[in-house]
């Protein structure tokens, strides 16, 4: 069954880029078709941290003996520091002729199992069922509501690759 998803989820590129009724205009607005694949795009986001940090204000003064005649002062300085730069990110994801009822039920049921769904398995890809998409991919992929085919194979709606199933 994963297999034959996966081959109209690939199968669904080849034809055109007009969007199954039901799916929201987030699914395809962000999908680009190339060689018969769909790739999504997502811009991760500058992470900015504040630091806090203690500069010498002015140098301690020192006798020829080594021993301090006036300590240093210090001052506390707050700044801002990008710890991760602005970047986009192009992941292969699965190509809208593939979100039917059936498909976006079994992906509500798979993100329900795992606490990331507590909608109704209506079989709509809706916004709820978007963001639960985006919390199960955040931490191992895309920081987006479109399901890339990695995260797929992860909730077993597609079928592993060759060096997949030879890895387990």
């Amino acid at each position: 069954f994963g297999a034959m998803i996966g081959l109209l989820a690939l199968a669904g590129c080849a034809g055109g880029t007009d969007a199954p009724s039901g799916v929201p205009d987030f699914i395809t607005a962000e999908i680009t078709h190339e060689g018969g694949l769909c790739y999504g795009r997502d811009i991760a986001p500058a992470v900015i941290q504040t630091v806090t940090a203690q500069e010498v204000d002015t140098p301690a003064v020192l006798a020829e003996d080594g021993s301090v005649i006036t300590p240093a002062t210090y001052r506390s300085v707050i700044r801002q520091e990008i710890v991760r730069e602005r970047g986009e990110l192009t992941f292969e994801t699965i190509c809208p002729p593939a979100y039917t009822a059936e498909f976006v039920a079994s992906l509500q049921r798979a993100l329900a199992a795992r606490g990331y769904y507590a909608g109704p398995v209506n079989g709509i890809m809706d916004t709820a069922t978007g963001r639960a998409v985006q919390d199960f991919q955040r931490t191992d992929g895309p920081d987006s509501p479109l399901l890339s085919i990695e995260a797929a194979r992860r909730l077993g709606l597609i079928a592993l690759t060759r060096e997949q199933i030879d890895a387990l």
